[in-house]
């Protein structure tokens, strides 16, 4: 079966993975990480860092998908933590320690969280035969564990930030991952929570995208966006581009 996108049906939906199907930068996860034994980090203050980091990142993703940079590898994604454990911490931290902590965050094993609204739109996608998968920058052993940790298949990944295969933002990896779903790009719903790098980088190889800001970091997205996969199916149908209005243009970024 197929779920409607404006005029057209998509026949699968491929979801980002981290921050998406699994929360991933999350206070409790730079708690764990940095400061397992206290004090506790601030709830706001955290979520405001990791909030303008990964807008950082995001554009930084995105200049590597039009060339203005390096693509981002997996030395690309330890400096962004990097990056953010320092906006946290509101101070760069020792190499040493700047490393450990990098290494506990792609190895979580503190406490698990989960999206409640994650299992409900999931069951509803399979009781409509409309295929799922996910995709990630991050390390595969990462995020077969991220996933094992929220309850989640493994089987649903279909690419991460290693191998020989490109991985997302590149434009082969979202196709790559189409074909695996085994339905045109055209059909195949991509649903990420950057604006640049995941929904925009989506578009540019032919998916149907959707923003899902969860941390509401992009409010003048005008178009194609949602704050919890509870409206997924409502806000595909409208069949929108997600379009920002800020007067910022994406080949000047």
């Amino acid at each position: 079966m197929s779920l409607p996108y404006a005029e057209r049906e998509v026949d699968a939906v491929l979801f980002d993975l981290d921050d998406v199907l699994v929360p991933f930068q999350t206070p409790a996860s730079w708690q764990w990480a940095w400061r397992p034994q206290g004090p506790v980090l601030g709830d706001r203050r955290v979520k405001a860092a990791v909030r303008r980091s990964l807008r950082i990142w995001d554009r930084r993703r995105w200049q590597g998908v039009t060339g203005k940079a390096p693509p981002a590898d997996l030395a690309a994604l330890r400096s962004h933590l990097a990056d953010t454990l320092a906006a946290v911490a509101g101070h760069a931290l020792p190499p040493a320690e700047t490393e450990a902590v990098v290494r506990r965050f792609l190895h979580p094993a503190g406490e698990v969280e989960r999206y409640e609204d994650v299992p409900r739109a999931l069951d509803r996608l399979r009781s409509r035969d409309v295929r799922v998968g996910t995709v990630t920058p991050l390390p595969a052993e990462t995020a077969r564990w991220l996933l094992h940790r929220c309850g989640l298949p493994e089987s649903l990944l279909l690419g991460s930030g290693e191998g020989p295969a490109p991985c997302v933002p590149d434009r082969g990896a979202y196709r790559a991952a189409a074909e695996a779903l085994g339905a045109p790009a055209d059909r195949v719903a991509y649903v990420g929570d950057l604006f640049w790098s995941d929904v925009r980088a989506a578009g540019r190889a032919g998916l149907p995208a959707l923003l899902l800001d969860r941390r509401e970091a992009w409010p003048k997205v005008l178009a194609g966006r949602l704050t919890t996969l509870d409206a997924l199916e409502s806000t595909l149908a409208t069949g929108g581009t997600p379009t920002e209005a800020e007067g910022v243009d994406s080949e000047h970024i």
